[in-house]
């Protein structure tokens, strides 16, 4: 997994950048443990059960939720939260 850099040689980094950069694997491994938490629930539920395409399915739901997040960021829905 790459990990995204925010530091630069010479440039300050803000305090959200300082706390991305301490808690974007934790960020990650939870991201990770919905998608493994789905994909046990569709093996209990599905006999023989397709994996690559309950994972595909599961993912673009995921992804779907993301894209509405950054929309209502981008309409401001976070800036007071």
């Amino acid at each position: 997994m790459q990990k995204v850099v925010y530091y630069q040689k010479g440039k300050v980094m803000t305090p959200q950048e300082q706390e991305i950069e301490k808690m974007q694997n934790e960020i990650i491994k939870e991201l990770r443990a919905v998608f493994k938490g789905n994909m046990k629930i569709f093996d209990w539920d599905i006999p023989e059960n397709d994996d690559r395409k309950s994972a595909e399915l599961i993912i673009d739901v995921m992804q779907n939720a993301m894209d509405v997040l950054q929309k209502e960021i981008k309409e401001g829905k976070f800036d007071q939260y």
